[in-house]
C-alpha cells in the first residue's frame, strides 16, 4: 500500500498498532485546529483562524459563503455556511446575512469564502459583495473585520489588503 493512502501509526513499545488513512489524518488535523475556532474562542491569532479556514474550506470543489460571528470582545460565536454555490460562484443575500447576525446578537462578524479554482486573489464581485454586507451590516452596528478568501493552502484578507 503506498503512503500516500495510509501511514503507519507507531507506538514505541507495542510496534505497529494501525494503519491511518490520510482522511482520518486530515480529519484529526481539522479537529485539532477547528478546536482553536469554537464558541468562546478568542480570534486573536489570525494565523489559528486561517489554518482552521484553510483546513475546512481549502480543497471544496463548490464555493461556499460563511459568516464567523463574533461577540463585542471578538470572542466566537459561531461560524455559519451561509451559502453554498458553484465550482465558480455563489448567490450571497445581504437580508440573510444581516438576519442571522441579528438572531446571533453578534457585535463583529468576519465574512469568508473559498476560490475552487485555487486561486485566492478577490474579484470584483467579492470586492462588490463585500461593501454591499459591510454597508448593510453597520446599519444595525455590526462591524466586518474582515473578509477572507481561501483557495487551497492560501488565504488573502480584505483587511490586510485595505479593501474593508
Amino acid at each position: 500500500m503506498s503512503t500516500l493512502n495510509s501511514l503507519l501509526i507507531h507506538d514505541h513499545h507495542l510496534g505497529v498498532v494501525r494503519k491511518a488513512t490520510v482522511d482520518e489524518i486530515i480529519n484529526a488535523a481539522r479537529a485539532c485546529v477547528a478546536s482553536k475556532l469554537r464558541r468562546g474562542a478568542s480570534l486573536a491569532s489570525p494565523t489559528a483562524a486561517r489554518e482552521y479556514l484553510v483546513l475546512r474550506f481549502g480543497e471544496l470543489q463548490h464555493e461556499i459563503f460563511c459568516v464567523i460571528y463574533l461577540d463585542s470582545r471578538h470572542r466566537v460565536i459561531e461560524c455559519q455556511e451561509l451559502f453554498r454555490g458553484t465550482i465558480d460562484s455563489a448567490s450571497v443575500h445581504p437580508r440573510e446575512v444581516v438576519k442571522e447576525a441579528l438572531r446571533r446578537n453578534a457585535a463583529a462578524c468576519v465574512l469568508v469564502h473559498n476560490h475552487p479554482s485555487g486561486v485566492a486573489e478577490p474579484s470584483p464581485a467579492d470586492e462588490l459583495i463585500t461593501r454591499r454586507l459591510k454597508d448593510a451590516l453597520q446599519l444595525v452596528d455590526i462591524r466586518v473585520l474582515d473578509h477572507l478568501v481561501v483557495a487551497g493552502a492560501g488565504c488573502i484578507s480584505f483587511a490586510e489588503r485595505g479593501l474593508l
